[in-house]
């Protein structure tokens, strides 16, 4: 028995921001955007909408395409490092949002999140006691972006994907997942303030510790390397070459940094299925909305071997195989 994705969805924002919007903002121009990262325009959440809010409606269209109601879901996974609040966790707002009633709750593990939320279902599924595994992967990054700091501001947006999972046999389905993580790179990337070793306070608000900070370089060099890695671990667990991939969806933070992973497995770039152009880094939730868009749009056809790949934050990163 193998898991497989029954339908996929998504959500974004109506807003959009375009490079030319952040030249009024910051010290930068659409050509130095697009030339080191590949994005012209990114999703910004409307005020007064949440990050449960995407991620229902994601789910929504996930259920819709697999032809299931909210009500038969065994339980409910989000990926989000942007809930509504530090507590409960989002995928409780989001189960009542849908009209579900299962289990639900929330991983952190940024840019890997969904992979990381992808895996757990596999393992839920595979034990026989869950039949039907909703996972989203959501973020709604201007919410905690500085928007004076042009090094983080120009790359993130907002937005929601969502996958509906299940049992299934024969060749379809969830091949293998791939997880790792090294808490080295915690200082890369992250957002300070908030927790336990950083308390909001009038100090911390001040020093702007509550948005997100990055070292790029840093994490420029651990991404092409380590995504590279997981992805050629994937292949060689399933005894496949770059030559049987038909779609790379990996997580979209930085063409510059597809790229490198291409050149390092000797995956044509002509395989990355890319939107980055249109929504920029929307962490957890890249790959199922690149996903769900390569569904929908009939790029990704029946008996096809999709790779997921990508990190984040933790540093945290991953891949799977999938015969779709």
């Amino acid at each position: 028995m193998r898991t497989r994705i029954l339908g996929t969805g998504k959500a974004v924002p109506a807003k959009v921001v375009t490079n030319h919007d952040l030249e009024k903002l910051v010290a930068t121009s659409d050509q130095w955007i697009a030339e080191r990262t590949g994005i012209r325009e990114r999703r910004v959440l409307e005020e007064g909408r949440t990050t449960s809010d995407l991620a229902a409606e994601a789910a929504r269209a996930a259920l819709a395409a697999a032809e299931l109601p909210a009500s038969s879901l065994d339980a409910i996974i989000v990926a989000t490092v942007t809930p509504d609040a530090p507590l409960p966790a989002c995928a409780v707002s989001v189960q009542q949002k849908i009209g579900a009633s299962c289990p639900a709750f929330d991983i952190a593990a940024a840019c890997a999140g969904f992979i990381y939320g992808l895996a757990v279902a596999d393992g839920l599924v595979r034990t026989g006691a869950y039949q039907r595994v909703l996972v989203i992967g959501v973020e709604v990054l201007s919410r905690v972006l500085d928007w004076t700091d042009r090094n983080t501001c120009v790359l993130f947006g907002d937005g929601a994907g969502a996958v509906v999972v299940g049992p299934t046999e024969g060749d379809r389905g969830l091949l293998s997942t791939h997880l790792y993580a090294d808490g080295a790179g915690v200082p890369l990337l992250g957002i300070p303030g908030g927790g336990t070793a950083c308390p909001a306070s009038p100090a911390s608000v001040e020093a702007r510790q509550h948005f997100v900070k990055m070292n790029g370089k840093g994490v420029f060099v651990h991404a092409v390397r380590n995504i590279a890695r997981a992805s050629t671990a994937a292949l060689e667990k399933n005894g496949k070459t770059p030559a049987d991939v038909d779609w790379v969806i990996a997580h979209q933070a930085n063409l510059r940094i597809l790229e490198g992973v291409a050149d390092k497995t000797k995956l044509p770039l002509a395989k990355f299925y890319l939107n980055i152009h249109k929504y920029g880094n929307t962490s957890s939730a890249s790959i199922p909305i690149a996903l769900d868009e390569a569904v929908r749009d009939g790029s990704v056809k029946p008996g096809q071997l999709l790779l997921f790949c990508a990190l984040g934050a933790g540093l945290s990163w991953g891949s799977a195989l999938v015969r779709w």
